[in-house]
């Protein structure tokens, strides 16, 4: 369970303070949950939780916490939001939450100070009227009065309700050769690092292959048209939402490679092994928190997976200290290329040791040279 999680505290806040009641029959919708003490401090009946990123829906789940699917229509008198710092994203997500809430029910949000709170409430009023805030833990969290009921205070603005759904549609990006949405990495371009990859991987990687943190397909669709002799590939990748970009994306391949799509955190292990590994390694959080160690425990999951004398080709910024953990877990490890401040990496798990043949059973023998 996560320890420090100022956002989802702060979050919980209007609630401890009875500044806001939590509903007494129908429940609540948690948009974009996160696990934490605050979850469990009270009894918060009715409960259920949608989250697209896997390492937080399996935090939920292993804390007992009800998941539903995205397409539930269900509709509830409260509905709890953390926003992703991604703007049409976030404003999809309101208009979401909007359409979500049971006629007297509001939307309850919270930001921290340095992903943008007042901004993200300023967004919030347009769309909803006049909100409540509460500031703490460097964070702000805000609410609307009650929505779809004529004598509320709620100003709803349908027009731009209907305008902001259509915000986090996918859409033709890198001249139509991808479809893409905001808020899955890199969503409206061709990531440079993961580009120079793409350039420097060789024609002659071959067998079952893997793209750990797939995002919406580009190095998988890459490899395939590069490297005819791989014969199946396995995209795995921990935002939902991009995963389902990449089947689509993938699905207009031209390829006699078998394909297979894993919504999986990488960091977990994976359950199969493979002949070629690609990778763009994320180093950062879902909140932007800076933390390598991801980027190190995908180099260590690869070098696990790979059979011996697999291969790893793999991007990642010049300045990553990534190179204590190439060397521990593989045979070779060489930079191919260097740009723009990205480092383009192959390294090879060292071939399996020849066993040593068996000792022969010690027996003495005549001076003749007969056994005795």
């Amino acid at each position: 369970m996560a320890t420090d999680d100022p956002a989802l505290e702060t979050l919980i806040l209007p609630f401890e303070r009875g500044l806001l009641a939590w509903p007494g029959v129908g429940g609540a919708l948690f948009l974009r949950a996160r696990d934490g003490w605050p979850l469990h401090q009270r009894r918060l009946p009715g409960l259920v939780c949608e989250q697209s990123f896997k390492p937080d829906a399996d935090a939920l789940v292993r804390a007992g916490l009800t998941l539903v699917a995205p397409d539930n229509t269900a509709r509830y008198p409260l509905v709890l939001v953390l926003p992703p710092r991604q703007r049409e994203e976030l404003r999809a997500l309101y208009a979401r939450a909007v359409e979500r809430v049971a006629p007297g029910g509001r939307v309850v949000a919270c930001v921290s100070n340095k992903e943008g709170a007042r901004s993200a409430q300023d967004d919030l009023r347009k769309l909803a009227g006049a909100v409540g805030d509460l500031t703490k833990n460097k964070c702000r969290v805000f609410w609307t009065a009650p929505l779809h009921v004529d004598d509320s205070a709620a100003s709803l603005d349908t027009a731009l309700q209907a305008q902001w759904l259509q915000l986090d549609a996918s859409r033709p990006v890198a001249g139509g050769r991808f479809i893409s949405r905001p808020g899955v990495f890199a969503w409206d371009r061709i990531d440079p690092a993961s580009a120079l990859l793409a350039a420097q991987l060789p024609a002659d990687l071959a067998g079952a292959a893997a793209d750990l943190g797939a995002g919406f397909g580009y190095l998988s669709a890459e490899l395939l048209a590069r490297c005819p002799s791989i014969t199946a590939l396995d995209l795995y990748e921990a935002e939902a939402r991009a995963l389902a970009l990449a089947r689509t994306n993938l699905g207009a391949v031209d390829t006699t490679a078998r394909l297979d799509y894993h919504w999986h955190d990488v960091t977990a292990g994976l359950p199969k092994q493979y002949d070629v590994i690609i990778s763009n390694p994320p180093f950062h959080t879902q909140g932007s928190s800076y933390r390598p160690d991801i980027g190190r425990r995908f180099i260590a999951v690869a070098a696990e997976a790979l059979k011996p004398g697999g291969r790893l080709w793999m991007v990642a910024n010049r300045h990553l200290p990534y190179e204590a953990v190439l060397t521990d877990s593989f045979g070779s490890v060489r930079t191919v290329a260097q740009h723009d401040g990205f480092k383009i990496i192959e390294a090879v798990k060292a071939a399996a040791s020849r066993p040593a043949p068996p000792e022969r059973p010690f027996v003495r023998t005549r001076p003749g040279g007969r056994s005795l």
